[in-house]
């Protein structure tokens, strides 16, 4: 395979998902997801200036598929290794993780949706969003298959596993904004994406604001996807802290090379997509096949621009409503420092060695 250099439209493919914590009232639920410890102990020091070894920390996500295939197939190692740099592997079990080990520069790059990102830029966290992996329907509401819940209007006086700080969260807040719940009126148990889909399923909660692969999982077993709007789900963000890419940006340039390489290579082999997608998160062919032919939109420009600014905006009141940043301003200054676009803006899938 040969991709070409600079292709900013390509067929699609993949939408992903997957994958935080207490219970508490959605009014006051938002805060700590740029902050929280680093998560990041056994991660290996990054290494020296020009000439020296150098290790590139990097994750991977069952929501982010262009990130399981990069690892797969081990492209970056195979570019990287005449540079004396090694690549390691952190996976990231959901965006406020992601965002976890961004802030605490344990990771180069990481992936996030876009509300994450905001969060965590409004927040101060040193990131820049250089690439967009997907557009994906990856959130939805959930309830068990013999539920009551049938419109987004019954989870007043109910109780909601989310994750705090990541596109579920912020789906289920315009939900109910857009229904007329008021947020105090409904118990958000703050779980990581896997125990919000166990607490659904065991009765610990009436329902669940998931994410995919996991969503479609629990679809698969009879979960019902009672609320969806692709127009509240946020981008997927590609994020890398701002120390890297002013200090490394030849190895930054790179992991966006691989990026776009990646995404070209899945348009053209959906079946093997499909294959690593499955064997990664644990699903069944038949869900990671839906997971990538139905929600997953890799065909998308992954310049981040306007477009995206204006999904965040809807995303940005909620952030200093709920006291989780301080000011509009701090939010606003996040719209104005959030993007470099420079590395995908000359992105060129050409330079990725890979066999296949």
């Amino acid at each position: 395979m040969n991709p070409s250099k600079n292709t900013p439209s390509r067929r699609s493919v993949l939408r992903a998902g997957a994958l935080g914590l207490g219970a508490v009232t959605l009014s006051g639920f938002l805060s700590a997801c740029a902050g929280e410890g680093s998560g990041g102990e056994n991660i290996p020091s990054q290494g020296g200036g020009d000439g020296e070894a150098f290790t590139l920390n990097i994750d991977f996500a069952t929501y982010n598929p262009l990130s399981l295939v990069i690892k797969e197939k081990g492209w970056l190692e195979e570019t990287l290794k005449d540079q004396n740099v090694t690549v390691n592997w952190v996976q990231s079990a959901g965006s406020n993780k992601a965002n976890e080990n961004l802030r605490a520069e344990a990771i180069h790059v990481g992936s996030t949706a876009g509300s994450a990102a905001l969060l965590a830029r409004s927040n101060n966290s040193p990131i820049k969003v250089v690439s967009l992996y997907s557009r994906p329907e990856w959130a939805a509401l959930v309830v068990p298959a013999d539920s009551e819940i049938t419109e987004v209007a019954d989870l007043k006086g109910k109780s909601v596993a989310a994750t705090k700080g990541t596109d579920p969260y912020f789906f289920l807040l315009q939900a109910l904004q857009d229904a007329g719940v008021d947020p105090g009126e409904v118990t958000v148990q703050n779980l990581q994406h896997a125990d919000g889909r166990s607490a659904m399923e065991n009765g610990s909660v009436d329902a669940w604001s998931g994410l995919d692969p996991i969503m479609a999982g629990a679809e698969e077993k009879g979960a019902e996807l009672f609320f969806r709007n692709l127009e509240f789900n946020t981008y997927g963000f590609l994020n890398a802290t701002e120390s890297f890419l002013e200090d490394k940006p030849e190895i930054a340039q790179t992991v966006v090379d691989a990026y776009e390489y990646a995404r070209e290579w899945a348009a053209e082999n959906v079946d093997e997509t499909v294959k690593i997608l499955a064997e990664v998160a644990g699903l069944d062919g038949s869900v990671a096949r839906k997971v990538i032919a139905e929600r997953s939109n890799l065909d998308v420009d992954p310049v981040p621009g306007d477009a995206q600014l204006e999904v965040l905006r809807r995303v940005g009141p909620y952030l200093v409503e709920s006291g989780d940043v301080s000011s509009q301003s701090q939010v606003d200054d996040a719209f104005d420092t959030i993007i470099d676009a420079s590395f995908i803006e000359k992105a060129d899938p050409s330079t990725i060695k890979a066999d296949a």
